[in-house]
């Protein structure tokens, strides 16, 4: 019973997102609000469990989304990301654009948020098209697959970062995974398949044309100062992880742990990152700070969603129901990897939000943690996969792609949502034969 009553709570949070246009984080509220009280817990503690699952997830994982949204919001504002872009353009030539494209974005999109490195980088698609002469979505494809790869696989985006906290998962060990993962599968969905899409045109009528931020050339950092700063946090995530790994000392990893604690590494990383980006290109105190305050303004909503799905999780936690659903899940004959990129799939062709489904997924699918065979670092990514899975038309980011690239209804299908999902399928095909290799 409480496994109906749960389901038809979810059910009830997609319908308040998608059909009421409520949002997301009022959504998650009303919904733990009501689940608890259908799962029976006492009126007098529900509140306190609905705000102690908020805290809990806020308290963990707000520091590093807030520190890293700072440092992608400087990333553009001091031209670093332009820069990496060009100079990695100017290695590939005209005969690997779009080798190129691919791996400038992904370079670009870890340290930034899925839609600030979309605007960001397709001014750089249109320049390459009308240089060489070539179709936008058959040299843009390539880039923007990287862009959601890193959207749904890589800390310290909000998703992977949430589900690592939810699943306690080692970020550091997510990130190198979902490297890994990742480079297959964009030069499979990316590189690959934007080889059929020759034949899409683009309606330059309708194409929006962004323009890059201004920024002084000549106060712009190189291209090793931007590569470094814009990506320590990657450095330090993975060096601090697989350090103990390598040289057993109790000292270096009591050392390691102190410093890959991930709010620890982001705040070093804001602080080089202010001083490289940002006074050393003539930037003043008041100038980076206004910058991060727009940055903090921007993510505020999304890091409210995140704790809105934490109180949804303790309200599972506490009543109860995620020890049902783990009794129920063992049963099922299928891998449980598998099972966590099926419903994060489902979750995400019926919201349109990557992040929402997979918060919803994690919540599910906590009680599986205490299988001893289970990587949660593994179902970490398996679930990010399967919250990529089919964009359309209730994904803002299917009418980003249509509208800037001008494409038809169609062909944005073609494109775009035929792209997002091979990612996702690709995606959990490699976690199962990463899964092989390191189990």
């Amino acid at each position: 019973m409480s496994i109906i009553i749960l389901s038809a709570c979810i059910i009830f949070l997609v319908l308040q997102i998608t059909w009421f246009k409520i949002n997301p984080f009022i959504a998650f509220i009303i919904t733990s609000l009501l689940a608890g009280l259908l799962l029976g817990l006492p009126i007098i503690t529900l509140t306190q469990t609905v705000q102690k699952g908020l805290g809990d997830m806020l308290g963990s994982i707000a520091l590093i989304i807030i520190f890293g949204t700072c440092i992608g919001k400087l990333t553009v504002f001091s031209g670093a990301a332009s820069v990496i872009a060009k100079t990695v353009m100017e290695w590939t030539g005209e005969k690997y654009v779009r080798l190129g494209l691919m791996i400038t974005g992904f370079i670009v999109g870890i340290p930034l948020f899925y839609s600030v490195g979309f605007i960001l980088l397709v001014p750089l698609i249109f320049s390459v098209a009308n240089q060489f002469k070539l179709p936008k979505v058959y040299i843009g494809i390539p880039m923007l697959a990287s862009l959601s790869v890193a959207h749904g696989f890589l800390p310290p985006h909000p998703s992977p970062m949430a589900l690592s906290n939810t699943l306690s998962a080692d970020i550091g060990l997510v990130l190198t995974y979902g490297i890994i993962v990742s480079i297959p599968t964009i030069l499979i969905a990316g590189l690959l398949f934007s080889n059929t899409l020759k034949n899409i045109k683009s309606n330059d009528k309708n194409t929006i044309v962004p323009t890059e931020e201004p920024t002084n050339q000549a106060t712009k950092p190189s291209f090793f100062t931007s590569i470094a700063s814009s990506l320590f946090p990657v450095f330090g995530l993975t060096i601090t992880s697989l350090l103990p790994l390598v040289w057993k000392n109790e000292q270096v990893e009591l050392l390691c742990k102190t410093i890959g604690e991930p709010s620890i590494i982001m705040l070093i990383s804001l602080i080089i990152c202010t001083y490289t980006l940002g006074f050393r290109t003539g930037k003043n105190m008041k100038t980076i700070m206004d910058k991060y305050a727009v940055a903090i303004k921007d993510v505020a909503l999304i890091v409210l969603i995140i704790g809105g799905a934490g109180s949804l999780k303790e309200v599972m936690m506490v009543s109860g129901v995620s020890q049902t659903i783990v009794e129920s899940l063992i049963q099922i004959d299928i891998h449980p990897y598998l099972l966590a990129w099926l419903i994060a799939a489902l979750i995400r062709i019926c919201v349109g939000s990557a992040t929402a489904a997979g918060l919803m997924t994690a919540g599910v699918l906590v009680p599986l943690l205490q299988l001893k065979s289970l990587d949660p670092n593994l179902l970490v990514l398996s679930i990010g996969a399967g919250s990529l899975m089919c964009s359309h038309v209730n994904d803002p980011g299917f009418w980003m792609f249509k509208e800037y690239f001008g494409t038809s209804m169609k062909d944005t299908i073609k494109s775009w949502t035929v792209m997002e999902s091979l990612v996702s399928v690709l995606g959990i095909i490699f976690i199962f034969i990463l899964n092989i290799f390191i189990h």
